[in-house]
Parts: C-alpha cells; structure tokens; sequence
C-alpha cells in the first residue's frame, strides 16, 4: 500500500465517520483520537503550505463538513 493510498483510505475513513454519525471526531473519545489526529496533522501541514496540491482540494471538503458540524454558540 502505498502512501497516497493511506492517505486516501484515512480520508474516506473520517469522511465516512462523518457522515454517518453526523459530528466531527471527539477528543474525549479514545476510539475517535486516531481520526482526531490525522485532520490536526494535515490541517497543520496544509497551513505550512506542505500538503501535497491534489490534497488540498480534498482535505478543503473535508474542512467544510467539518465545519458544517462544529458546535455553535446558541447564544449568538
């Protein structure tokens, strides 16, 4: 296997995750840290301007239904 297809198969894994649960991965939930994990790594990378140009595009869309699932204030 190689790198990009990790990378893909870890995409598709939190991608899925989301989608079926319907929220961002926990940091209070062990079994969710390794997806917690990676998005914090690759968000890192992307800001440094050291993710690969192909996985921009994806990780962009992943963001997005990230943030569709973030906790907003009620009170705003």
């Amino acid at each position: 296997m190689t790198q990009e297809e990790r990378w893909l198969a870890r995409y598709n894994e939190v991608m899925e995750f989301m989608a079926a649960n319907h929220r961002n991965p926990s940091r209070h939930r062990i079994e969710d840290h390794d997806m917690l994990n990676w998005i914090k790594v690759n968000r890192k990378k992307m800001n440094a301007g050291e993710l690969k140009p192909e996985r921009v595009s994806l990780f962009k869309q992943l963001l997005a239904l990230s943030e569709m699932y973030k906790r907003k204030n009620q009170y705003q």
